[in-house]
């Protein structure tokens, strides 16, 4: 019998005071200056009010809400240099790849899996190692401002229940899938499921093992957990009709998400073609085996044709979206543009390791340069460029509607969770060109991001967008816990 972990402290009635800054839409942003946010004790939000002198709070949080006790939160730096932002959603990444981040040699998709990926998934037959893994990485990414993350694990049970303990007890919410992968031949026999009957036994244990620690909410109550099994076929190749079959079942019986890869490579639809020859298209495979669905989520999507493209849509499935990977691996450039004009809901994905990043932010500016870079080669028109503001809603509202998370994640509102960032930002002051904060032999402590007392709001969020790194995230917090503080 699975058992929960201890559960966190519980949460006190918090305020946080400052500027708050959010996608009202694709292309523009909400800039909240002197605001302050009221949060509950189960980190919903209760209030926003706007326009508030800071010595007016405890009047308002007292007197017009009747929080007789809280706690008040603002940032430590200059308010002009510091605001808060909605956590990052990563929908795609493979939480056992960390130690291969960053290696990808000259190899292209099928010859990485081979050389690298393979092999060091495999070894998380270790549980103490894949232990030791995990908590790294839900660290990083925490550390890197995403408080949500779909992860890939590996084919092993023990591993893959160890990496929903540590994500709730780390409190980061998750979606996880127990990979799946069966057919012989395209898996090393070393390192793949015995049969279809065994991924699907194994992969309805990861499911008990998350439900038993972290409950869902009956049907007819709001959704209170925050980690949620995902249903993981690895990609086509990797598994069988059978097993396809069986998990496009078992997500429907269900109600569950499905988790896979789509289009990435030129080799792999070769492949695809090779192993399912009566199939019109990749994106016709997992038609023809039950698998698009609403819940669908579909890593990298680079390769496809309008039909392909069309059929997404009316499946209402998602694409979560790499540039890093993509670009990493040589696998191609994905048309952003293209699937968004098709009504398709798209997030942006780290895919640790094919990407060489934890961090949402340097996917954010490389589907930028990516998107640019199309236009620029004329490969698209014009209006297919993503600019800083459509990127950003990429990493929260878009990544949240891919998760099904839509009003509950990804912008700041009553009723959303307190799912949010902290993001503090140097100012050059003085003759000697020193930031405030810092001395000569610290430079750097406040991050990349030179503010000179020039910029407005916009500028600052660019300036962020295209140099900040994890130095700026000070504190970042999940349905109202912190669980990540820069010292």
């Amino acid at each position: 019998m699975s058992t929960p972990p201890p559960p966190p402290p519980p949460l006190q009635r918090t305020v946080y005071f400052g500027t708050f800054i959010q996608c009202a839409s694709r292309t523009t942003l909400k800039i909240q200056e002197l605001t302050l946010v009221g949060v509950d004790e189960k980190g919903v939000i209760r209030f926003i009010e706007r326009n508030v002198d800071y010595k007016d709070v405890d009047r308002i949080v007292k007197g017009t809400y009747g929080w007789g006790e809280y706690v008040i939160v603002r940032p430590r730096g200059r308010l002009e240099n510091s605001f808060w932002f909605p956590g990052f959603v990563d929908t795609h990444t493979h939480a056992p790849q960390t130690p291969n981040t960053s290696l990808t040699g000259n190899t292209t998709l099928l010859s990485w899996l081979t050389r690298y990926t393979f092999p060091l998934e495999s070894s998380l037959a270790s549980t103490p190692l894949a232990h030791k893994i995990y908590t790294r990485t839900i660290a990083l990414t925490l550390a890197h401002g995403t408080t949500t993350c779909a992860y890939y694990a590996t084919t092993h049970l023990p591993a893959t229940n160890t990496l929903s303990t540590l994500c709730l007890r780390l409190g980061q919410r998750a979606y996880i899938g127990r990979c799946n992968m069966d057919r012989p031949v395209i898996n090393p026999p070393w390192y793949r499921d015995a049969s279809a009957a065994a991924a699907l036994a194994d992969t309805l244990a990861t499911i008990a093992h998350i439900h038993a620690i972290d409950p869902p909410a009956p049907p007819t109550h709001p959704p209170t957990n925050l980690i949620t099994p995902i249903l993981t076929p690895r990609f086509a190749p990797s598994c069988t009709p059978s097993l396809l079959r069986s998990l496009a079942a078992l997500a429907t019986s269900a109600d569950l998400p499905i988790q896979t890869h789509l289009a990435e490579n030129p080799g792999e639809l070769a492949l695809v073609r090779d192993l399912f020859p009566d199939q019109a298209s990749y994106a016709h495979v997992y038609d023809a085996h039950g698998l698009l669905t609403p819940k669908t989520l579909l890593a990298h999507a680079i390769h496809l044709s309008a039909a392909e493209r069309a059929l997404l849509a009316a499946r209402g499935c998602k694409v979560a979206h790499c540039p890093v990977s993509n670009t990493a691996l040589g696998s191609g450039c994905c048309r952003v543009r293209e699937l968004l004009d098709a009504g398709i809901d798209v997030g942006l994905g780290t895919d640790m390791s094919g990407g060489y990043s934890p961090s949402i932010l340097v996917a954010a500016r490389a589907a930028a340069g990516v998107a640019r870079t199309l236009v620029g080669l004329g490969l698209q028109g014009e209006g297919a460029g993503l600019g800083v503001e459509e990127c950003l809603y990429l990493a929260t509202v878009g990544g949240a509607k891919c998760l099904g998370l839509e009003g509950r994640v990804g912008v700041f509102d009553v009723g959303c969770e307190w799912d949010a960032q902290l993001v503090e930002l140097g100012e050059v002051v003085g003759e000697a060109g020193v930031k405030e904060g810092e001395g000569a032999g610290n430079v750097g402590g406040w991050g990349p991001v030179d503010l000179w007392g020039t910029e407005g709001w916009e500028e600052k969020v660019a300036k962020w967008f295209y140099c900040g790194d994890e130095r700026n995230t000070r504190k970042v917090w999940v349905r109202g816990r912190l669980v990540h503080e820069r010292v």
